[in-house]
């Protein structure tokens, strides 16, 4: 009986020794325009869909493989009347179909591309003969992935057929290569034909990394799934350089402690526990950034998470390796330093490499029968932004560092309330249920350090009540939104204490 294998690539990617082996194997070769020309540059022999179908690729090659001498050969199951009406009308059974898809998430990628040239880049026939082939999956073998070609070669040759396992594994694979393929397609027309930032219909794609050990409680099943077209300088684009496995917790650490370090572009480090700061700093350097950040808080920091903006050296390894740490995540780390860490087996390096240049992010919440969808707050203020609204105005070095502090305290659960001194994090007070509460956390916190210190409020005080109490601990500044209805007794509170604040106009709620 004759074996008949439909070959069509968009990749081909050792698409010749693929097909050479299967020839070799006895199987008759059917393929399409730029596929069966670089088969038979390779001196593979190959019969065109047109000689199949006796109907010639018309529209522009829009229309070749839609013929029922195709799908027919495809879909017929292995039944003693469906192989009766192929052998009437003269048609023969596939057994292997080996497709994949125009590059549409490539082409719109590209800098400039118009959409005449994206939609002449969605593919129509090959995602109809992938997904007749992975229904069909009984008897059709159903390739979609360069990878698998030695895996289908050694069955074909050892066994003589490709086994069900295989077959339903490649079917899978093949449903979620169509279904990715259709992803792209309605995001980009999502962002051409109606809301570029929220349309209607919203798909989020993810490819599983890893099964992790369990998710925020041992009772708890996990997995880390990353985005297609993973980036330098995200979680899914960075490499564990040692250490043991990840778990739910420290990726969810990771992520604040690195977004942390990223804001600044001097040397910056951050030392995270249960996604808020314990420990923040800049310094001249990344060492003294990190042993300032280690000052904040050292009964916080151990087994943390420390987040750094720069390569980590000699130094900067010797000072951290005193500290029991949980992962240390930074762009890269030399050799030296890695030989440093390498007596602490369990420890976690991460290098992120560089941070990808900014663009716009969203954020995913799941709710009970959905999800919430939101920008990610990327928000930035600069000095000239500040509306200064007590009698006594601030100095250039308090303006400096109020804005340091306002960039920390993004970071931390609302309520929340940052106090910094010298770029450095004092107190901390996070995820109260009232904002003087977490004032006093963190006053508590700074102790004898508070005075001259800044403090920083994620979202506007509601009553005068936080000044009044930064104020006499001896806070020189405050920096927060604006907007309470009670604005007007605050400012009156820090003109009695004779402190500065100023208004930012953004709120930072994190919860």
């Amino acid at each position: 009986m004759k074996k008949y294998a439909l070959i069509s690539v968009s990749d081909k990617k050792g698409i010749v020794n693929f097909a050479q082996g299967l020839q070799n194997l006895g199987y008759k070769i059917v393929s399409t325009g730029g596929t069966a020309q670089t088969l038979r540059e390779a001196g593979i022999e190959v019969k065109t869909v047109a000689e199949v179908t006796g109907f010639p690729e018309i529209l522009e090659g829009r229309v070749k493989t839609l013929h029922p001498k195709i799908h027919g050969g495809i879909l017929a199951r292995q039944t003693a009347e469906h192989q009766q009406q192929l052998a009437d009308l003269g048609i023969e059974p596939f057994s292997l179909v080996v497709v994949n898809l125009y590059p549409f998430r490539e082409t719109v990628a590209k800098a400039g591309i118009t959409l005449a040239a994206a939609i002449e880049n969605i593919d129509i026939g090959g995602p109809t003969m992938v997904r007749a082939a992975a229904k069909n999956y009984e008897r059709v073998t159903v390739v979609v992935n360069p990878a698998h070609y030695a895996e289908i070669l050694s069955e074909l040759q050892e066994q003589g057929a490709v086994s069900l396992r295989t077959r339903e594994k490649l079917a899978l694979e093949a449903f979620a290569h169509t279904a990715s393929y259709d992803v792209a397609i309605s995001q980009y027309l999502g962002k051409t034909f109606d809301d570029p930032d929220f349309p209607q219909h919203c798909f989020w794609e993810g490819e599983k990394i890893q099964d992790l050990r369990y998710g925020e409680n041992p009772h708890q099943k996990a997995a880390f799934y990353g985005f297609k077209g993973a980036q330098e300088g995200t979680l899914t684009g960075a490499k564990k350089l040692q250490g043991k496995e990840l778990s739910y917790n420290n990726l969810v650490d990771i992520e604040a402690a690195w977004s942390i370090a990223t804001e600044f572009s001097a040397p910056a480090a951050a030392i995270i526990k249960h996604t808020n700061p314990c420990g923040a700093s800049i310094g001249k350097d990344i060492q003294e950034a990190y042993i300032r950040a280690y000052e904040s808080d050292p009964l916080s920091a151990f087994g943390g998470i420390v987040g750094l903006n720069r390569e980590v050296d000699r130094e900067t390894a010797e000072e951290i390796a005193k500290t029991f740490l949980e992962v240390i995540i930074a762009p890269s780390f030399s050799e030296e330093a890695r030989t440093i860490f390498a007596a602490k087996k369990n420890l976690r390096l991460i290098a992120m490499g560089n941070q990808q240049t900014e663009k716009k992010e969203y954020w995913l919440e799941p709710v009970s029968g959905g999800f919430l969808l939101q920008e990610r707050d990327q928000a930035k203020i600069s000095a000239a932004d500040l509306q200064v609204v007590t009698r006594k105005q601030p100095t250039a070095e308090q303006i400096a560092e109020l804005l340091y502090a306002w960039k920390i305290v993004k970071h931390v659960k609302s309520n929340a309330i940052v106090i910094t001194k010298n770029k450095q994090i004092i107190g901390v007070g996070a995820g109260q249920m009232n904002r003087v509460g977490a004032a006093r956390i963190a006053l508590e916190q700074a102790k004898n350090q508070v005075r001259g210190a800044v403090l920083a409020s994620d979202a506007f005080f509601p009553f005068s009540d936080t000044v009044e109490v930064a104020a006499q601990a001896g806070v020189s500044a405050l920096i927060q939104p604006g907007g309470s209805i009670r604005d007007e007794d605050v400012i009156t509170k820090a003109n009695e204490y004779g402190i500065v604040m100023v208004f930012t106009g953004l709120r930072h709620f994190k919860h």
